[in-house]
């Protein structure tokens, strides 16, 4: 690899300044300024008809020209040109890009400028092993030596990455072309023009958190990932029907719904997401939409997607999904995670699929342009039958993989995988008291030379399984997120977005107010700044059960019951005010119609207080925050989920 310019680094440094002028103030970007940056030639090579077996990676010059040219058959020509994109910011506009190519000689020549698909090498690529190519992107005519010809390569751009381009010609006359490395002149190069979003006069930020989160821009400039795990069986609505006659309703929170197959552990799920109205249209989209909006707007990079199938309705979700986030936010990422205990395919089979979806640009790949493919429970398949995976991918589909297992038993699979894998992760544990391997997992990662992508959870109930973790209200989301940033974790996936079956929801829901997702991004922000964020806003969030955990239901028809899962912490019965202040204050809490008061430090502070029946809310100052979720005697289902409100989401 031959060294090239840093007009790159000029231009980081320059949008640096200006993001971190943004960054305090969100919503002062109103302005578009035009950036230019221009790039040379990574590689660069011709391959020729004549000589089927020769590569010229070495020549000072490039050719293309049809196989008839100057008199001679079988003479054909074309060039390969590979740039390589990096650091523009998520948020360019109008993005152009003209490839540059100067002559070496006058002809009156037609180039054709095509899409490279597939891996190659200016010093091993010839007639016989070139790569495949595209459609026509650009076309010009007429060479003039020492003069360049700009062609239009607009349509290929989708960001950050590898840009591959083919030179072929159908003109009978040869084409000369200085390559990078010609002594003289000059060899191609990528020119990217684009809108970047400065600051005009900031006003002062607010919202419902109790910091200023960064621009997007910003964080997404981190190493550091954070992505939520989507489940693709609970969508925002599953039959576009509103509120009350939705199949949420009807089916999964009615004990007997579903004719009555959940009636044992009084129905499927204890929470939905917010209920909406009925929508015309794709409905489907435009709830995910909704869903990567949200996420995006937390600070989340992507989603991990469970792939459960490569049919049904799991797959068209899957797809759907990856259309919302390419309409809405091309730089949110999608991580294909293919579900190890659900599919039963081979390598093949597999790896076809996968890459159907890796066309899209909202799919997630390194900056290598290698395809992040995460799957669960990766030990269900050998080390062996994914290397086979990764070769299929790269030999029949021109892809290269970057493989982040996800074990249910890390340790005992670390060694195996660690030749084939670009990090590792695992499902992790809902409970403060097993949480003590954090740090030791990713040390053990990072010994290895691997990244790895830390779970971070809130609680897990599962009534159709009979269990239940101890969260300890939200001392399992905060212990998990501090230590991921004290043990310096590369990615996160949040467990889970929308898992409503394990209780695991991260997205906005009826029991969970926003106040989780809302927590997180106090702590991605700290993660990926390196910092934690300065608190502008006194925020509180309260969390407690609607019930005793030793309690059982007083009507109904339930005859299973959820128990605490097997090494978990103790259960407890306890309301939790957690403040975010600017100052030390005094908070009042009412517990159960009993009014108490503490004085709480700056900054982030958990106070708890025994549980007790009836209703709960905690105020400091004019900040207030009430629970709707009484404590309640009588119930008719057992529910051992924490509930969640927050002062900053009235």
């Amino acid at each position: 690899m031959r060294p090239r310019l840093g007009a790159m680094a000029l231009l980081v440094a320059t949008l640096t300044a200006v993001t971190d002028l943004v960054a305090v103030n969100p919503a002062a970007a109103t302005a578009l300024a035009d950036q230019t940056v221009t790039v040379e030639a990574a590689e660069d090579t011709y391959v020729s008809q004549a000589g089927p077996t020769k590569p010229h990676g070495s020549h000072t010059w490039l050719s293309a020209n049809a196989a008839t040219s100057d008199g001679a058959t079988n003479t054909e020509r074309r060039s390969y040109i590979r740039f390589t994109l990096k650091d523009l910011p998520d948020d360019a506009s109008n993005v152009k890009l003209t490839l540059e190519l100067q002559s070496a000689r006058t002809t009156d020549t037609v180039l054709e400028v095509r899409p490279v698909t597939g891996t190659w090498s200016e010093s091993t690529m010839n007639w016989n092993n070139q790569p495949t190519t595209g459609a026509v992107l650009a076309t010009t005519k007429g060479l003039v030596s020492g003069q360049t010809a700009k062609l239009d390569v607009s349509s290929a751009f989708t960001g950050n990455g590898d840009y591959s381009f083919a030179v072929t010609s159908p003109s009978n006359v040869q084409s000369v072309l200085h390559s990078s490395q010609a002594t003289s002149g000059e060899g191609p190069k990528l020119t990217v023009a684009y809108g970047k979003a400065v600051p005009t006069v900031p006003p002062v930020s607010a919202g419902p958190l109790p910091f200023d989160l960064p621009s997007t821009s910003a964080l997404r400039a981190s190493s550091h990932k954070v992505f939520a795990h989507y489940f693709t069986p609970y969508p925002v609505s599953l039959n576009n029907r509103a509120g009350g006659d939705d199949y949420y309703a009807k089916n999964y929170l009615n004990p007997i719904g579903e004719s009555g197959k959940h009636a044992a552990y009084g129905g499927l799920l204890r929470d939905r997401p917010f209920p909406r109205d009925v929508l015309s249209g794709d409905w489907q989209l435009a709830d995910m939409k909704k869903e990567v909006q949200i996420a995006a707007k937390a600070g989340l990079d992507g989603f991990t997607v469970d792939v459960l199938s490569l049919t049904s309705a799991h797959w068209d979700r899957l797809k759907t999904l990856i259309k919302a986030a390419e309409s809405v936010d091309p730089g949110f990422k999608i991580v294909l995670m293919p579900d190890m205990t659900a599919l039963n395919t081979d390598a093949g089979t597999l790896a076809s699929a996968m890459a159907g979806l890796a066309a899209s640009k909202s799919v997630y790949r390194l900056g290598d342009n290698r395809l992040v493919i995460s799957p669960f429970k990766a030990e269900q398949q050998s080390a062996a039958w994914w290397k086979n995976f990764m070769n299929i991918m790269k030999s029949s589909h021109g892809i290269n993989v970057a493989l982040v297992p996800v074990f249910l038993n890390f340790s005992s699979n670390a060694s195996a995988f660690a030749p084939i894998s670009y990090g590792f992760s695992n499902w992790g544990n809902r409970s403060p008291a097993q949480q003590s391997g954090i740090e030791s997992n990713i040390s053990k990662a990072h010994g290895l030379n691997k990244i790895w992508m830390q779970p971070v959870s809130i609680q897990d109930e599962r009534p159709n399984q009979s269990i239940y973790d101890e969260a300890n209200n939200t001392e399992n989301l905060r212990t998990t997120w501090e230590k991921s940033i004290s043990g310096d974790a590369d990615w996160i996936q949040l467990t889970t977005w929308n898992d409503f079956s394990e209780g695991t929801q991260f997205v906005p829901s009826v029991h969970n107010d926003s106040a989780y997702l809302d927590i997180s991004s106090y702590y991605l922000t700290w993660l990926k700044t390196g910092k934690a964020p300065a608190i502008v806003r006194d925020t509180l969030y309260l969390t407690h059960r609607s019930q005793f955990v030793a309690a059982r239901p007083t009507s109904g028809s339930q005859t299973k019951f959820m128990n605490p899962r097997g090494g978990t912490s103790t259960p407890r019965d306890k309301v939790e005010v957690l403040s975010f202040l600017t100052k030390a204050a005094t908070v009042k809490a009412t517990v159960g119609g009993k009014e108490q008061s503490y004085d709480a430090k700056a900054g982030v502070q958990a106070q708890l207080f025994p549980l007790a029946y009836g209703l709960n809310k905690a105020s400091v100052g004019a900040v207030t925050v009430s629970s709707p979720w009484e404590v309640k005697r009588s119930f008719s289902v057992q529910d051992l989920q924490y509930n969640a409100v927050s002062s900053g989401r009235k």
